[in-house]
């Protein structure tokens, strides 16, 4: 029943919105911020209050999990270390790279002792015939067979990078040119290629059959083979995410801001590439070390006086019945960089897989 000209209801007699009461301010405060305990589960204290991670903490917090990640890390760290500081490892030693002790040879030249010379003053032996330090040797080779590793990875990923990120985003002709020079550069077979091509690259930079080049133009020219012939992988990996990225969204908010090309490829696509890039760097690197070794084993690598781990193996092939000690220490060296190398970088691919359960 509507109240023509009877009483008002209770509430507005008591000074409601519609009522002749005055109106009672709104407390905005006390209505937004809820009551301590009001929500299901308090019980007065607040909440914690949760925080986002980042990808690449996601990633950090993945591998300090992973123990073969940590133990890789470890004895990466142990030969990194030993090939920066091993002016100060061989000092500390108390041997000189180019020591012989000719004197600790027997007559036809192979170590005395057990184990082909192991001691407290030769921890690792002496080379037979020539009476040098295994130990010197393989701690200046660590620093030759990463620096050259390093080096070539580094640049072989560069150019890999850039000539997929040009292929990838502009596509048409430039694709094609690439993709066909990518592809002849595959075809041909490394070794047999690096077997013709050094010498003919020494002798040009010598201008004669007779003279050897220095080390340091050997060192460059193998680094050039190995990055020659070591993008093409990474070319194709980043051209196959650029296909797919694209065509993504903010790509095309980029291009209708009126970015231009270079803009858009470096600053937009390449942050998005930096997951698979590292992963393809984390094991390029133990290739390069075994190919490097590779071709010092075959005598078109560093040569003397630069020790490398490569070149001993190929030395201790003429000796492994009788000093089987000195094929054993550059072997292992080797093996356990190059093992080391690999497993981390299947731990980082797991790591930054957004997809991975590990």
């Amino acid at each position: 029943m509507s109240h023509v000209g009877g009483d008002r209801p209770a509430t507005e007699a008591a000074g409601g919105l519609s009522g002749p009461g005055p109106v009672l301010p709104l407390d905005t405060e006390a209505v937004l911020a809820p009551a301590a305990g009001d929500e299901p589960g308090e019980t007065g204290s607040k909440q914690p209050k949760v925080q986002g991670r980042s990808p690449g903490q996601i990633a950090w917090q993945r591998l300090r999990r992973d123990k073969i990640a940590v133990a890789s890390v470890v004895v990466l760290v142990f030969f990194l270390l030993v090939a920066i500081f091993a002016d100060l490892i061989v000092s500390a030693y108390g041997i000189n790279k180019d020591q012989l002790f000719g004197d600790q040879l027997d007559s036809i030249g192979y170590p005395l002792g057990y184990l082909g010379g192991v001691s407290g003053e030769h921890w690792f032996g002496l080379e037979p015939q020539l009476g040098r330090d295994i130990f010197v040797q393989l701690v200046y080779g660590a620093r030759t067979s990463l620096g050259i590793a390093f080096a070539a990875a580094v640049f072989s990923t560069v150019v890999g990078v850039i000539m997929g990120l040009v292929s990838g985003f502009l596509g048409g002709w430039v694709d094609s040119v690439i993709s066909w020079i990518t592809d002849l550069l595959l075809a041909f077979p490394f070794i047999i290629f690096s077997l013709a091509a050094i010498p003919i690259i020494n002798t040009l930079i010598t201008g004669s059959v007779q003279k050897q080049p220095s080390v340091e133009s050997r060192i460059y020219v193998v680094v050039g083979v190995l990055v020659t012939f070591g993008w093409m992988s990474t070319s194709r990996l980043v051209r196959g995410q650029v296909l797919s990225l694209r065509e993504r969204e903010f790509v095309d908010a980029a291009r209708a801001a009126g970015a231009g090309t270079r803009h858009i490829i470096f600053r937009q696509l390449l942050p998005n590439l930096w997951a698979p890039i590292l992963v393809t760097f984390s094991l390029a690197v133990p290739q390069y070390v075994t190919t490097e070794a590779a071709l010092s084993f075959l005598g078109i690598g560093v040569t003397e006086p630069v020790p490398d781990w490569g070149r001993m193996i190929f030395r201790s092939t003429s000796y492994v019945s009788a000093d089987p000690a000195y094929a054993f220490f550059p072997g292992i060296a080797l093996f356990l960089l190059v093992l080391a190398f690999n497993l981390f970088g299947d731990s980082l691919r797991d790591a930054l897989d957004p997809r991975s359960a590990r």
